[in-house]
Order: structure tokens, then sequence, then C-alpha cells
């Protein structure tokens, strides 16, 4: 008998965890989104930081298709030259090291997660307890991700997390961190730019106070470049700004430009924490996703993209300033924050109903964080379409 029961609502079936937008986007070109009715919108947002060359990119396209037809995936049991060449690219654009891939900004972080905890309980016996982490700070959902998470909204509803737990500390302050840190603390978790917190950007030399501390301490230095990494703060990675290398770096988003992937680098001090059978995963690493990160990698961190990224982030914050007038903007590269009076979410609706996607952070942020390929004339029509916005949310001529 056939099933004559009426077809379910699209969305019926998914489960209930995100505040979804009623748009439904089916189609990019280049900065921009094509929802189900043909509208058009330029895209301030990369899906968090993540479409680094935009949407439908030739290099990135050709490059996953070509894999796609070849090797989509293979496991870990086995070497792989995509692997190796896109771990060399890293090493080579920022510190000597070596790199676990996943699937996830999250993933890396618990990557990273063990292996303090390993650098604690095997290397040291156990005397190096301690984790120190900044209020402010976000690096993911996973138990570990969320324990050096200074949120209490992502940390509270899965209580008791592993023990002893994370200390948290001002962002920024120097004095309370020195005063903070000993010999028993395992290791320091720390964005040099504080993305879901409110595009914070670290004040200049902290980042290398906290590399002085875990050098004094023997604590491994853990640098968040999920939402930073991958030239999206005007240099391969933003620690460069302070100069101050990490022991391990966690990345994503932006790695695959859409793709997902993660990688976690390890500096010459923590490579050895992660033995064989310690951590593993299926699909890290795979062929499909080192694909899309040698694209990605290959024009990301060419000087000529670099240049690019910092003139179309000048170009940005100074629109913005006169866009939001008496409103702060900060931020580094092409991820941005405006300071707003009141929560966000009226002005990113708004924007999306002038034709801009753009984000919300904490402490009442506006963020924006568009591809990086997004063109100084795309970047003038944003300002148009958020100065509209503005408009409409505060009602002024």
């Amino acid at each position: 008998m056939a099933d004559t029961a009426p077809a379910a609502a699209p969305s019926s079936c998914l489960l209930g965890n995100y505040n979804r937008a009623a748009v439904r986007f089916v189609r990019g070109e280049g900065c921009w989104l094509i929802d189900d009715a043909g509208t058009r919108y330029i895209d301030a947002f990369a899906g968090v930081a993540v479409s680094t060359l935009g949407h439908g990119h030739p290099a990135l396209v050709s490059a996953i298709s070509h894999q796609a037809a070849t090797l989509i995936h293979v496991s870990n049991y086995y070497a792989s030259p995509q692997q190796e060449q896109l771990a060399a690219r890293l090493v080579a654009h920022s510190f000597p090291g070596r790199v676990l891939f996943c699937n996830s900004g999250t993933e890396s972080n618990e990557a990273a997660y063990k292996a303090a905890r390993a650098w604690s309980n095997i290397v040291h016996d156990g005397r190096k307890p301690r984790i120190i982490s900044f209020a402010g700070g976000f690096h993911g959902r996973t138990i570990g991700a969320v324990s050096v998470t200074a949120n209490p909204k992502y940390r509270e509803p899965f209580a008791p997390l592993p023990q002893p737990l994370t200390e948290f500390l001002p962002f920024g302050d120097v004095a309370a961190f020195n005063a903070a840190m000993a010999d028993n603390v395992c290791a320091v978790w720390i964005e040099p730019v504080q993305g879901e917190g409110g595009v914070m950007v670290a004040p200049p030399g902290f980042l290398a106070a906290v590399r002085a501390a875990c050098t004094r301490h023997g604590a491994l230095m853990v640098v968040d470049e999920v939402q930073t990494g991958i030239s999206r703060s005007g240099k391969p990675f933003a620690y460069q700004y302070d100069g101050a290398t990490p022991d391990i770096m966690c990345l994503a988003k932006g790695l695959g430009g859409g793709v997902p992937i993660g990688a976690t680098m390890f500096g010459p001090s923590a490579w050895d924490l992660l033995k064989p059978g310690m951590h593993g995963t299926t699909f890290g690493g795979n062929p499909l996703a080192m694909a899309a990160g040698l694209a990605v990698t290959e024009l990301a961190f060419t000087p000529d993209f670099l240049t690019h990224v910092n003139a179309r982030s000048e170009q940005l914050i100074t629109g913005l300033r006169r866009v939001f007038a008496g409103q702060e903007v900060r931020g580094r590269g092409l991820l941005l924050g405006v300071q707003l009076d009141a929560d966000p979410t009226a002005m990113v609706a708004a924007a999306r109903a002038h034709g801009a996607i753009v984000g919300p952070a904490g402490n009442n942020t506006l963020r924006l964080a568009p591809p990086l390929i997004i063109s100084a004339a795309e970047i003038d029509e944003l300002l148009t379409r958020l100065g509209a916005a503005r408009r409409q949310v505060t009602g002024a001529a």
C-alpha cells in the first residue's frame, strides 16, 4: 500500500541544538551566497572564518574534484604523501614541528589537551596537574575542549568536568598571569585573538609574557589559532605578531576552505608525547581533506595574498569606523569585531535583510570574517549594506 502520509517538513528530523535563520543557501560564488529564492548576499562571515578562498574557487574545486576521482579515503594505518606534503608546508610557514591531522578545531584542541595531560602524568609523574586558560576564550565542544573554555554556558551543563579544573585568568593581565604561574602548571591555553569572546586581541607583549613564563616553569604553551590561522590575521599565523612560538598550535576552519579539517602542531618539546595507540582518528588527514588544505595554503601563504588581506583589512576597518561611528572596531586582518551597545542579534538580522551575512560574538560584538579573497569593490558594497542595516536598527535617517 502506498504511503499517503504528508511529507515531513525539511527540518523536522533535525536535532534542535541550533538557532537557525530561515534563509536556505543553495549556492555560492566567490564572496556571494545565493538562497533558494535566488537572492544574493555578500558573505562577510565565511561560515565562521572557514571559506578562506570563498565559494567555488577554481583551484580548490579542481583539487578536491581530482582527489575525489582518485582516492577519497585511506586509513592512517598507511603512509600518506598528501599528509606529509601539507605538514611540511605548515611547518615551513610556522615553527619546527610535527603535525597530527584531524577533522575540526575541537578535535585539534582535544589532542592538545591529551598531550598536556601526558606532559603532566607521564613526563612529570603527575607533578604538573594545573591548566591555565583565559576568560573569554573558546576552544571547542568536546569535554576536553570545554574544560579549557571559560564561558559557563558551555561548561556547566556537562559537569563534572575532568579534574583538576582549569583556572581562568583575565585575558591580557600580565601581573595576574605571572602571579598564578608555578612549576605545577602543565599547560597554558591562549588565543591570539579571542573570536567567540568578542574579537579581543591580546595586548602587545602578552603572548611573549606567556611564552616566557611557560619556558620558566616548564609548561606547554598551547596557542589556539583555529580562527586566526591560515593568513586570516594578515600573517600566516597570528602568534607571529608577538614572535611567541608555541609548543602546540591548534588549527582548523580556514585550513580546508570548507572541507572539514583540523591539525595540531607539536614543537620539539611536545612532539613525542602522543605515542602510537594513545590517540588517533579514522577520517583525520584523509586524501580529500589534504587536497583541500594543499590548495588553500598554496595560495594563502604567498606574499601577494597576505598583502591583499592586509590592504582589505585596512579598508574594512576604516569603513566600519565610519559606518559605526562612536563604536570600537578591533581585530586583526579579516577577523574583525564591532563593539555594539546591545546584543548583536538585531544587527545580524538587519544586515541579512539588506543582503549581508555577518555574525555575533560575545560581549555584544558584531563579528566579520569574510573570505580572504574579498575585493575592494565588495568591501565597499558590504559597507553600504551594513550602513543601511544600522540605520534600520537605530532608526537614524
